[in-house]
Parts: structure tokens; C-alpha cells; sequence
């Protein structure tokens, strides 16, 4: 099995920690490629620089051959819908699969992300997917994107502190990571408020696995929604 994983900024740093994370889940004989474009944003915050990262995004899409899945490694799932129209195997959001592996393991979740200009992308999404219902709260830890990749940064202790406030406020009883960058903190961060911490990277991977197993593919009708015959 091979699966494409694109992180839609162009920052290498952050496409290796998204590989290396993606690579400690993925099962044996399942083999791992992390891409990012060469051009666009190099960190997503906000809306305006998803839109200004699609070109880039898609295409890596329409340049991919010989991938059993893809998984676009932004927590917004930029591009999500749009990149599902354009190719024939599954394409997985990290927001979404992150979502999804935290009701199954938690009555609420909250999502902690890091700058507050990506909240409304995420509620919008959360909303868009029908999970509003199960999530306590969307919070900005205040930490820029770029952040998680500077040697020496405070930026554990500070996304900490925002988990122990969602545990004490808002009802959630697991924490879903909201960036990708913030892949390498899931398990620490989880063994120290003793909750679920997802990572979206992780649970990308595996709802991928899990996709192609099934042989299940995209279809026009809907994701998801159409099985190869043997």
C-alpha cells in the first residue's frame, strides 16, 4: 500500500515531522511519501491562506500516480471537497479523521489549534460535517505555526496550558490537536492530562489503511461511497 501525504505549505520542516509521524502508525508494508508544493504560504492561519494554497495543492493531486490514498495534511482540510473531485482514490482530511477517532472514544472533544484567525475555518467545518453537537470548544493557543518548528520553543508547555483549560471548561473529555505540526505532541501531551490526544496525522494514516483494505474509492455520487469489484 502507498499513501501520498501532501502538506499544502511549504515549509520541509513541517512535511518531515508529518512523514515521521505518519511512518510510526503506518502498518508493515504500508510505505509513506510526504510532499509539500514548491510554491504558497508557508504556514495556513486563516482562510485566506487555504485559498492561497490550493494551486500548489492541487497540483500535487494531479501530478500523484501509483498512490492507493491520499491524505492532505492541514488540519482546516484545505481543499478537501474540491481535491476529492479530482482523483479517483480516497483523500482523507486530517481535521475530519481526527474528529471522527475522537467520538469514538470520548462523548465531547475539544480542538486545540493554534492561532485564533483559524477558529471560524474549523467551527465551520466541525458544523459542515455534522459534529457540532459533539465539540465542547475550539481554542487558539496562541501559538503561530511556525512556532512548532523553532528549536527551543515554549510552544508545548503553552498548547499544555490551553488543554488543562478545555479539560476544566468545557466539558470534553479528549483533546483533538488542531495542526499538523503539532503532530509529535499527541502522545506526551495525553500521558500528562491522562485524556485522548488526537493527532489528525496519525488518524489519517489508519482511516486510510482502513479505506483501501475495504477497497473503497470515491465516487461523483459522494466520498467514499463506491467498492471496487475484486
Amino acid at each position: 500500500m502507498r499513501l501520498l501525504v501532501i502538506n499544502p505549505n511549504t515549509t520541509a520542516s513541517m512535511t518531515e515531522k508529518v512523514g515521521h509521524a505518519a511512518r510510526l502508525v503506518a502498518a508493515p508494508g504500508t510505505e509513506i511519501v510526504a510532499r509539500n508544493p514548491a510554491t504558497g504560504p508557508a504556514s495556513i492561519q486563516g482562510e485566506a491562506d487555504g485559498e492561497a494554497a490550493l494551486p500548489g495543492l492541487f497540483e500535487e493531486i494531479d501530478k500523484a500516480e501509483g498512490f492507493d490514498a491520499i491524505i492532505i495534511a492541514c488540519f482546516d482540510d484545505t481543499g478537501l471537497y474540491a481535491a476529492r473531485k479530482r482523483t479517483k482514490v480516497p483523500v482523507i482530511g486530517i481535521g475530519e479523521a481526527a474528529y471522527h477517532y475522537a467520538m469514538l472514544v470520548a462523548e465531547r472533544f475539544s480542538v486545540v489549534t493554534t492561532l485564533a484567525v483559524s477558529i471560524p475555518v474549523i467551527q465551520e467545518n466541525i458544523m459542515r460535517y455534522g459534529l457540532s453537537g459533539r465539540c465542547g470548544k475550539v481554542r487558539a493557543s496562541n501559538v503561530p505555526v511556525l512556532e512548532l518548528e523553532r528549536p527551543g520553543s515554549t510552544a508545548r508547555e503553552t498548547i499544555s496550558d490551553e488543554i488543562a483549560s478545555a479539560l476544566l471548561h468545557d466539558g470534553s473529555d479528549a483533546i483533538v490537536l488542531g495542526c499538523a505540526g503539532m503532530a509529535d505532541l499527541a502522545a506526551d501531551l495525553s500521558a500528562r492530562h491522562r485524556v485522548p490526544v488526537v493527532d489528525g496525522v496519525a488518524a489519517a494514516i489508519k482511516l486510510a489503511e482502513g479505506l483501501v483494505a475495504q477497497r473503497l474509492v470515491t465516487s461523483q455520487a459522494g466520498p467514499f461511497s463506491r467498492i471496487l469489484a475484486p
